[in-house]
């Protein structure tokens, strides 16, 4: 008896590892056949039913493909479904991580196919949305050097995209380039936050920051705008640069425009809960210019007054 078990178990690990493999390399009909065997042998086994689900959504999925006739559009279509997998794994609630990377490699292994070939074309190696797509499936699939160069590539035309940003950010962190890193996201962060794609960030960096934020109270939309608040308390993005005088000319402007609608309706009730934290972040890097230039005209006091006026416990926090 026990070793009809050891025998059986040995063939559903054999089982569940070929459909992994057969999923990394993109084959996903061999996949659904593997894990339809072990089923037959045995079909309460928790994770080959589990890894069935996620593989039958997204061939419902792919199904759909046939809708679209061009390479961008279908490679679009495939990572737009990546937020409402995520959402459908926490719905059916248990996970597996060797299953989830299996299935993460297909996914953007496919989307990366389709980008691939469009840039064959030499017109479209300079396009910076196509290049940030061909970047994030190469982040998606673990060759993280290819998507260093795609996402640089994108970041040259667009050098204030917070998505592309945040992308190379994560990439620089996962190559374990901290330093680059950390100037990046804080970047990333200052621009717009409600741009950056947090469920798709990877680097241990980013998720236990957010993490870290999460847990202090902060959820949704409002969880990206604070997570440059605190980062900056917490030493994360310790990182900096010294800023241009237009780059000096346009914060001092963004602060000016951000308290005149702060007076107006930040205290009220629904007010834009964005307004604080972005207001605050402009402070930040305002402090930090100052210091960098050593600056004695008052303005460090003037703005730690202001934070304090707005917000008193992270007032409290920053200037520990």
């Amino acid at each position: 008896m026990g070793d009809t078990i050891h025998t059986l178990n040995k063939k559903m690990e054999e089982f569940i590892h070929n459909a992994y493999e057969s999923l990394k390399n993109g084959d996903e009909v061999s996949a659904l056949g593997f894990l339809k065997t072990a089923l037959e042998a045995d079909f309460e086994q928790k994770e080959v039913m589990h890894a069935l689900k996620c593989l039958n959504w997204w061939l419902e999925k792919i199904k759909r493909l046939e809708d679209f006739h061009s390479p961008y559009e279908r490679g679009g279509y495939i990572l737009s479904q990546w937020k409402s997998y995520n959402d459908f794994l926490d719905r059916i609630g248990e996970s597996y991580d060797s299953c989830q990377y299996a299935m993460k490699r297909f996914v953007f292994s496919r989307a990366l196919y389709y980008f691939l070939i469009l840039l064959q074309d030499r017109v479209n190696q300079q396009d910076p949305t196509l290049l940030y797509q061909t970047g994030r499936c190469c982040k998606g699939v673990g060759d993280w050097e290819d998507a260093q160069n795609y996402l640089q590539q994108a970041s040259r035309f667009r050098r204030e995209d917070s998505a592309i940003l945040s992308e190379l950010a994560d990439v620089y962190a996962l190559l374990e380039d901290e330093r680059k890193a950390k100037v990046l996201f804080r970047e990333a962060f200052y621009f717009d936050p409600q741009a950056i794609d947090l469920p798709g960030l990877e680097s241990e960096m980013i998720l236990q920051l957010r993490n870290k934020v999460r847990e202090a109270g902060y959820a949704g939309e409002e969880l990206a705008e604070w997570i440059p608040i605190w980062g900056s308390i917490w030493g994360i993005f310790s990182k900096k640069r010294e800023l241009k005088p237009v780059e000096l000319g346009r914060l001092k402007q963004s602060i000016l425009s951000l308290e005149s609608e702060y007076r107006s309706k930040g205290q009220k009730s629904g007010a834009n809960t964005f307004l604080k934290p972005r207001l605050l972040n402009r402070y930040f890097w305002l402090i930090d210019h100052c210091e960098s230039n050593r600056d004695t005209s008052g303005l460090i006091d003037e703005t730690m007054l202001k934070i304090k006026f707005i917000d008193p416990v992270v007032y409290e926090h920053y200037r520990t």
